[in-house]
């Protein structure tokens, strides 16, 4: 498939990368902070970061989604402020991202650095069909943790 993106700011692909694909296996692309200055993120702090794009996703069929980056959240305890960002297919604003600090120390992000991945996957929009009963499971109602450690 062919992904339409627009620059939304005149750095992308000078100063700030282009959204890109860091290998051939790689299942998402990277997302740069498109910023003027460092952002520094205090601990617990939230910030919301541009990437410097905005894109079309061909149809409803598709959904683009991002992700945290594992070595930023390993290292450092940034993460996604809303968990996984949803990209709807009508959507044509810029691509912000959150971020939180969950560390002790503060996290500074300079231009260009990678901040997220973007992945696009297909979606199905299932038809809901309300009933009195569920078809029962080994598992059943079994919350958190109950298929065992």
């Amino acid at each position: 498939m062919i992904l339409k993106y627009k620059a939304v700011s005149d750095k992308i692909g000078k100063e700030i990368p282009a959204p890109f694909y860091a290998t051939p296996g790689s299942a998402a692309m990277d997302l740069c902070a498109c910023v003027d200055e460092p952002v520094e993120i205090a601990p617990r702090a939230l910030v919301s970061i541009p990437t410097g794009i905005a894109i079309a996703l061909p149809s409803p069929a598709y959904v683009a989604l991002v992700f945290a980056r594992s070595g930023l959240g390993i290292r450092h305890g940034i993460s996604l402020s809303n968990g996984v960002g949803v990209i709807d297919s009508d959507y044509r604003g810029e691509i912000r991202v959150g971020l939180t600090n969950l560390s002790d120390t503060p996290y500074t992000v300079m231009p260009g650095d990678r901040v997220a991945q973007l992945a696009v996957v297909p979606v199905v929009q299932a038809a809901l069909d309300r009933v009195e009963e569920l078809d029962d499971t080994g598992r059943g109602s079994g919350g958190f943790g109950s298929t065992g450690r």
